[in-house]
């Protein structure tokens, strides 16, 4: 009997918003940092992941980085982090933000970091058909500048699974602050890199920031973007120029405490008809996988399994691969999602 939260955890996924670090493994962490003399705040893993706010979370995040010594560590974390999520949410493509300037301390320039990751990444495709692209993110809490200078080392060393921009941490203010990074955007399409920006997560922020990442930095997706929905005037706006948004749930009950009710921004925007799709963010690191983004927060939403079909669909259809891969990748999405609901159809007969 195919119930819908195994409907919902074996459709087809495509995953958008996920961060490469905390795609590992906690028994992974805890035994490089042993190696490598990395402190954790404590050895209680279930502890480890207990913060007070996103400041709290992004101590461990950026603590994670540092027990990646060499290119053997990176390609694991990033095969193992591939096998984990088809386990557990039939992933099928996935593109991954990470941040070079939080690995130049470490001692891995930009491309060693670059074709680490793709080399455990595409040993993970032979073995598990799992696609992928890398998007080089942009550390928030570092000068205007760095973020300038970090996207003209994406264009001076290309390569082919780097497909784009985005984001991670926060201002040194501890906000977002879209427009202070304006002139790496500019530059990042004027050489056609793709572009996404976090914008309306945090509990400061405001609607405006989304409008100003759409409008200013003429972003191709946002990231999270739930405070759009806090004025009505700006999400008619934002609606209006079909941008994707790459929503993470369980993201927003660990460092918001918003509880999964018909009533939660991701609900509302989905209703309000944004073009919506669902990531773990950070997986490991938030106790979430991609099934249960799916599987756990749609139904709490209020959602049914054709809602849940739908968004899956969005997520490949907003990905950033070149179109042959990205047709090929919808005819066996449409196909699968045609079988899968077959039988759960049949079985709820």
């Amino acid at each position: 009997m195919l119930s819908l939260t195994d409907y919902l955890r074996l459709l087809p996924k495509a995953e958008l918003h996920c961060h490469f670090v905390a795609t590992m493994r906690l028994t992974t962490l805890q035994e490089l940092a042993a190696a490598h003399d990395v402190p954790l705040k404590t050895d209680d893993l279930s502890a480890l992941l207990d913060y007070e706010g996103l400041p709290d979370f992004l101590d461990v995040f950026n603590a994670a980085h540092k027990v990646l010594t060499t290119g053997d560590e990176i390609a694991r974390v990033a095969y193992e982090g591939v096998h984990d999520a088809v386990r557990d949410g039939n992933l099928r493509y996935r593109e991954y933000f990470v941040n070079p300037d939080n690995f130049t301390p470490l001692g891995f320039d930009y491309p060693s970091l670059i074709d680490a990751m793709t080399d455990g990444l595409t040993q993970a495709k032979r073995d598990f058909g799992v696609g992928f692209r890398i998007v080089a993110a942009i550390n928030r809490s570092l000068p205007p500048t760095t973020a300038v200078e970090m996207v003209q080392t994406v264009i001076d060393h290309p390569r082919d699974a780097v497909v784009g921009i985005g984001q991670d941490d926060l201002t040194p203010e501890l906000t977002e602050d879209p427009l202070r990074f304006r002139e790496a955007y500019a530059l990042a399409e004027r050489h056609g890199l793709r572009r996404s920006a976090h914008a309306g997560e945090t509990m400061n922020a405001s609607a405006q920031n989304v409008v100003d990442a759409v409008e200013v930095l003429n972003v191709d997706r946002i990231d999270h973007g739930y405070r759009v929905v806090d004025d009505a005037a700006a999400l008619e706006k934002v609606a209006a120029s079909g941008v994707a948004y790459t929503c993470t749930p369980h993201s927003t009950d660990m460092l918001s405490s918003w509880q999964f009710t018909p009533d939660h921004r991701i609900a509302q925007m989905i209703r309000a008809g944004l073009f919506v799709t669902l990531a773990t963010d950070d997986a490991v690191f938030f106790k979430t996988d991609i099934g249960k983004e799916y599987s756990v927060a749609l139904p709490a939403m209020g959602f049914g399994g054709a809602e849940g079909a739908r968004i899956a669909r969005a997520g490949f259809e907003a990905a950033w691969c070149d179109d042959d891969e990205k047709s090929a990748l919808l005819g066996e999405v449409d196909g699968a999602i045609g079988a899968l609901t077959a039988a759960w159809e049949g079985d709820a007969a």
